[in-house]
C-alpha cells in the first residue's frame, strides 16, 4: 500500500512510478516535485504538484492539457484510455451515451478544439467525487465553450489539479472525515426551496422553517444540545467538562438569496456540526463550551432588513424591525407569530461579551482570489465596508432626431460616464471595488434622449479610510459630470456599514491551523458582509475562507465547492479549535 510515509521514504524514480497516473502522461511532474519531499500532509503534496505545474513553461501546460483525452471521444471508444481516465468517464455513465448524446458531445468536443486548440478538460468525478451526470457535464461543456481561451487555459489546468487530487486521494486511501459529510448535508437541504427551479430560502418561510428543524436535528445527532431561539437560530452547543468554562461561537446563516448556491452560510454551519461529530464518537471535549449558531437571516430577501440573527445575538437587534413588511403584505412580526416564536423574547436572547472567547466563521469565499492562487483555504483580515447609494439624474427628454449632439442633456450619458468613472477611481487601491449594479432608464423610448434616469452605486473597501476616500472623490465627480452634462443629480445613501477588521491573534491561530495542515498562510480581506460583522461588535472575530469553483461565482446556482476543501477547511477548524489559546 502506498501510504505518506513511503513516498517521503522512496528513491525519486520510486516516487515518480508511484505518482506515474496521476497527471495524465506527465511524469515531469512528480519528477520536480520529488525534490520537495518530505511531505507533511497529503494537502502539502498536492500543493507542490500543483506548484511544479505553475512554474512550468506555457508550452509545457499546453502539452499537460493536450495529454488529456476528449471526453467520450475516439480514444474512449476505442478503449484507448489509461485505466484512471477509463474509470472516470465511467463514474458519469460516459461508456454510456445514447446516439444522441455521443453527437452532441463529439460536435462539442469539435468546436471546442476548434476555437481552443486542445481539448475539454473536466474532472467528471464532480466536486464530491460521486460523478456528475452526462446532462451536468454537457452543460458545463456548452458554458465554458464561451470562455476566452486564456481563462479556459487556466480552467483546464485547475480541472486537472483536481482530477490529481481526487487521484492522489485514491492512491492513499484517504477519508474525508467532514468533507463528504458536509457535502451530504448542503445536498440535502439545498434541495428544499420555495422555488421549483433552483434554491430559494428566505426568513420564515415554510421552507426555512423545515431547514431550521433539519439543522437542529443533525446537531444533535452529532452531540450538541440544540433550540430554535425567538428570532429563528438554531444554536448548538457542545459542552465542555468544565460548566464555568467560557464559550467560543463559531456559525454563519442558512438563509439563501433567490436562486442562491448551497454552501453560502451553510459551510460555516454544517463543518462545525461535522466536526463536533468527530469529537463527539471520539468521546473528546474541548477546555470551552462550543456553540454552534446557525444564524436564521442574512441575506434581507423578504424583509430587506439583513443580519437579523446575528444582531439578536449581539444584543442589537431592532425592534422596529418587526414591522417591516414582505411583498404580500405580512409583516416580520406576524411572520414571527405564525412560526410560533414569541418577538417579545427576542433582547433574550444577547450573549454575554464577558463569557465569549470570540466567534470564528467558516465560509466559501464567494470571489475567485483563492481560486486563482490555487489555495484551498485562506485567512480573511478585515470584511469590507460598504457605502451605498441611488442616484437620480434629471436631463431633458427631447426628440433624438432633431436634436444636436452639443445640445443635448442626456441623462443616460452622464450614467454612462459615472459608470466608466466607478470604475476607473475604484481601480486605485488593492481592497476598494466600486459597482453600479441597478441602472434604469424609465419610460425610455429608442427615439427620446433620455431625460431621466437611476442608478445605484455600491463603493466597498477593507478600510473605512479607503472607502470613505473614495466615496467622496466618486461623489464629487457625479456632480462634476453633472455640471458639465446640465443635468441635475439628487444623491441618497441608503447604507453605511464601517469594515469589520478581523482579530489579529485569532488570525495568527488560524494560520498557523492552516500551516500545520500543509499549506501555506495566505490572507485576503472579505468583499462581502457576513454575519461575523455583526459579532465583532460583541466581540473578537475571525474568519476562514474556503475556496469556491466555478471561477469564484456565488449568490448562483453555479457555486461551487469541492468535499476536499471542505475537508482541508474542517482539519484546519478542528487544529484551530484544539489548540485555541483566548486573547492575553
Amino acid at each position: 500500500m502506498t501510504t505518506l510515509q513511503s513516498l517521503n521514504g522512496c528513491t525519486t524514480q520510486e516516487f515518480v512510478d508511484a505518482l506515474r497516473g496521476i497527471y495524465e502522461h506527465s511524469l515531469w511532474i512528480p519528477e520536480r516535485a520529488a525534490a520537495r519531499r518530505p511531505f507533511a500532509t497529503p494537502a502539502a503534496l498536492k500543493f507542490a504538484l500543483q506548484e511544479v505545474v505553475s512554474a512550468a513553461s506555457p508550452g509545457e501546460q499546453l502539452g499537460l492539457i493536450r495529454a488529456h483525452p476528449e471526453l467520450a471521444g475516439k480514444a474512449a471508444i476505442a478503449g484507448e484510455l489509461t485505466a484512471e481516465s477509463t474509470g472516470e468517464q465511467a463514474k458519469s455513465g460516459l461508456n454510456q451515451c445514447s446516439a444522441e448524446e455521443y453527437a452532441v458531445l463529439h460536435k462539442l468536443n469539435a468546436d471546442y478544439n476548434a476555437k481552443f486548440g486542445f481539448p475539454f478538460i473536466l474532472a467528471v468525478k464532480g466536486p464530491t467525487g460521486n460523478g456528475l451526470t452526462r446532462q451536468e457535464i454537457i452543460a458545463t461543456f456548452t458554458r465554458r465553450l464561451k470562455n476566452q481561451r486564456a481563462d479556459e487555459m487556466a480552467e483546464c489546468l485547475r480541472q486537472i489539479h483536481r482530477i490529481a487530487e481526487m487521484r492522489i486521494g485514491g492512491l492513499l486511501k484517504l477519508e474525508l472525515n467532514f468533507g463528504a459529510q458536509v457535502m451530504e448535508w448542503s445536498e440535502q437541504i439545498g434541495a428544499w426551496s420555495e422555488l421549483e427551479d433552483g434554491l430559494t430560502c428566505s426568513y420564515m418561510t415554510p421552507i426555512h422553517r423545515r431547514t431550521a428543524e433539519q439543522i437542529a436535528q443533525w446537531m444533535r445527532e452529532s452531540g450538541m444540545t440544540a433550540q430554535i431561539d425567538a428570532v429563528g437560530n438554531v444554536v448548538g452547543r457542545y459542552e465542555a467538562q468544565d460548566p464555568n468554562a467560557r464559550t467560543l461561537m463559531t456559525g454563519s446563516h442558512y438563509d439563501t438569496v433567490r436562486d442562491g448556491g448551497k454552501y453560502d452560510g451553510r459551510l460555516g454551519i454544517l463543518l462545525p456540526m461535522a466536526i463536533v461529530r468527530h469529537l463527539d464518537a471520539r468521546g473528546e471535549r474541548l477546555p470551552f463550551h462550543l456553540e454552534v449558531i446557525g444564524f436564521a437571516e442574512e441575506e434581507g430577501v423578504r424583509f430587506k432588513s439583513t443580519f437579523l440573527g446575528s444582531n439578536a445575538i449581539a444584543g442589537r437587534f431592532d425592534m422596529a424591525q418587526l414591522d417591516a413588511v414582505d411583498a404580500d403584505g405580512v409583516t416580520m412580526r406576524q411572520a414571527l407569530a405564525d412560526a410560533g416564536h414569541d418577538a417579545g423574547a427576542i433582547a433574550a436572547i444577547a450573549r454575554d461579551p464577558a463569557q465569549l472567547l470570540g466567534f470564528v466563521e467558516v465560509h466559501i469565499e464567494q470571489g475567485p482570489v483563492l481560486l486563482e492562487h490555487g489555495l484551498a483555504v485562506g485567512v480573511v483580515t478585515a470584511i469590507a465596508g460598504s457605502s451605498r447609494y441611488l442616484v437620480d439624474l434629471t436631463g431633458l427628454a427631447s426628440h433624438a432626431g432633431t436634436t444636436p449632439m452639443n445640445m443635448r442633456k442626456d441623462a443616460a450619458a452622464a450614467a454612462a460616464e459615472i459608470v466608466l468613472m466607478v470604475e476607473a477611481r475604484c481601480s486605485q487601491a488593492p481592497s476598494l471595488v466600486g459597482t453600479v449594479g441597478q441602472l434604469e432608464v424609465p419610460n425610455g423610448s429608442v427615439n427620446v434622449i433620455p431625460g431621466h434616469c437611476k442608478l445605484s452605486l455600491d463603493i466597498r473597501a477593507a478600510t473605512d479610510e479607503v472607502r470613505l476616500a473614495a466615496a467622496n472623490d466618486v461623489l464629487e465627480r457625479i456632480e462634476a459630470i453633472c455640471a458639465r452634462r446640465q443635468v441635475e443629480v439628487t444623491v441618497r445613501q441608503v447604507v453605511s456599514a464601517a469594515a469589520a477588521p478581523c482579530a489579529p491573534w485569532m488570525m495568527d491561530q488560524l494560520g498557523a491551523a492552516v500551516e500545520r495542515a500543509g499549506l501555506p498562510r495566505f490572507d485576503l480581506p472579505s468583499g462581502a458582509g457576513h454575519d461575523a460583522m455583526a459579532m465583532a461588535k460583541m466581540t473578537d472575530v475571525a474568519m476562514l475562507f474556503t475556496r469556491c469553483g466555478n471561477g469564484g461565482i456565488s449568490h448562483n446556482r453555479l457555486e461551487t465547492m469541492t468535499a476536499d476543501d471542505a475537508e482541508v477547511s474542517g482539519q484546519v477548524l478542528l487544529d484551530f479549535f484544539r489548540n485555541f489559546q483566548g486573547k492575553k
